[in-house]
């Protein structure tokens, strides 16, 4: 480990949600949930006002709704405004350091030793993360982040997590011991559902408890390589450097077994928890992939690898696992298996139409307007809206789609320098409606809505 605390690692917080209330002067204080907005879909990001009602990501959509109160709103993905939001956060990083390392569309690690920072005291890298936060919310429109700082990776993203939102905790060097120890073992890195099991069954709940146990006996519960790793954590040995701009080949997951598997009905569901961390590791990245692949370990140590490659990418649990388990059924399970590991890889940044998708059989709402009795026939594809996206309509100027269903469409006319704006509900295929591309706060400020400007009444969408 290093001698100072010189590892900064930022996470932003709800960082989807954060833009769309940024960008809706409506939502600010509300819950909102992003993510699939359809039947089939899944959370990406909550807000934290929705987490307070247990809204969180890798969440059916669906039990989202059933646990979010009326006035919740759910929204489809608007990669593009994340996409400009992140750089100005990178961007500001790299005037720290040279050595920025991308993890996530949200989240960085920095190597302040390598920047221009004469003081990497305890209190130096606290006055310099403090005035980091500062100009990230200041040229963001208000996002925040939260920011911990440590002698290593591990530790810096532990301190970045523990006050969250907008929180900043420096470990001391000499202190990592103390601030990990007490902490819940699903903590670190790698320590997933089936290894918290097998650690909760012979007494390890807490990082100490962990680090109480040898490193034969580790090995012996978790596999070689697995155990040796969680040996290390346990006592904040992490020596990994902080890689700039690394490129993301694959996202996987693999899990050993305390003994060997055959029940296919079992590793069905093991294959489903892993697609699951996989598919939200990929959202979370903002990736996609095209190439799902299967690893498995037999009862005799051999290793092999089945592949299939999808028409398009994709970030969906389901069909990752759906993938995953036919091979599976391909490969069989003679003998019992050790190990089995699912992965995606093909990776490529998510298109805006393939962020969140969403449900086209059934009419998707950010709020319920009151249904019309008669369903209209289906719209064309290219006139269709999703809740959350950025429209510009003729006479009332710049807004977002509030609900759809039914041939009509509702808009909220506001934007990121706005107030709460008017809400109209339109024909959806209305030739004044376009689609557009989201607001820049800070160098396209929406113009006035008509019937503001015209000091007419506003009228509320039914």
């Amino acid at each position: 480990m290093r001698r100072e605390a010189s590892i900064l690692h930022l996470d932003l917080d709800a960082f989807f949600a954060a833009v769309e209330q940024r960008d809706k002067p409506s939502l600010r204080g509300r819950p909102v949930v992003v993510g699939g907005v359809g039947g089939r879909g899944v959370v990406a990001t909550a807000s934290y006002e929705a987490r307070a009602y247990g809204a969180r990501s890798a969440m059916s959509t669906a039990e989202a709704r059933r646990r979010c109160p009326p006035g919740t709103a759910f929204l489809g993905g608007r990669f593009a405004a994340y996409r400009r939001t992140s750089d100005v956060v990178m961007d500001l990083l790299r005037e720290l350091s040279p050595l920025v390392e991308p993890v996530s569309i949200d989240e960085a690690y920095v190597d302040l030793a390598a920047g221009p920072a004469a003081d990497l005291s305890v209190s130096g890298v606290t006055e310099l993360a403090a005035g980091l936060k500062e100009r990230i919310a200041d040229a963001t429109g208000g996002v925040t982040g939260s920011v911990g700082i440590g002698s290593s990776k591990l530790m810096a993203k532990i301190a970045s997590d523990l006050q969250k939102p907008d929180g900043l905790v420096v470990v001391p060097p000499g202190g990592e011991l103390d601030v990990l120890h007490p902490l819940p073992v699903t903590r670190l890195g790698g320590v997933g559902p089936a290894t918290a099991e097998r650690l909760h069954q012979v007494g390890v709940r807490t990082v100490g408890d962990l680090a109480a146990k040898s490193l034969p006996d580790l090995v012996a519960l978790a596999g070689r390589a697995h155990g040796a790793g969680l040996h290390a954590l346990a006592r904040a040995e992490d020596d990994r450097a902080v890689v700039p701009d690394r490129e993301v080949k694959s996202v996987s997951h693999e899990e050993t077994f305390e003994r060997d598997l055959t029940d296919l009905a079992v590793l069905n569901r093991e294959i489903d928890s892993m697609a699951a961390r996989v598919g939200s590791r990929l959202r979370a990245a903002a990736y996609s992939g095209r190439t799902v692949t299967l690893k498995l370990r037999r009862y005799d140590f051999t290793t092999i690898t089945r592949s299939q490659t999808l028409p398009q990418p994709t970030d969906d649990a389901r069909v990752i696992a759906t993938t995953a388990r036919r091979l599976l059924t391909e490969a069989g399970t003679s003998g019992g298996l050790r190990l089995l590991g699912v992965g995606v890889s093909g990776l490529s940044l998510y298109a805006q139409g393939d962020l969140f998708a969403a449900d086209e059989e059934e009419p998707d709402e950010a709020e319920a307007p009151e249904r019309e009795a008669a369903e209209e026939p289906p719209l064309p594809v290219e006139k269709r809206w999703w809740p959350g996206q950025d429209v510009r309509h003729e006479e009332h100027g710049a807004g977002w789609v509030w609900g759809r269903g039914l041939g009509r469409v509702t808009v909220r006319f506001e934007g990121p320098l706005t107030p709460p704006g008017p809400v109209r509900t339109l024909a959806a295929d209305d030739p004044a409606l376009q689609p557009a591309d989201p607001p820049d706060w800070l160098k396209d400020p929406p113009a006035p809505h008509h019937s503001q400007a015209r000091g007419g009444p506003l009228q509320e969408g039914r």
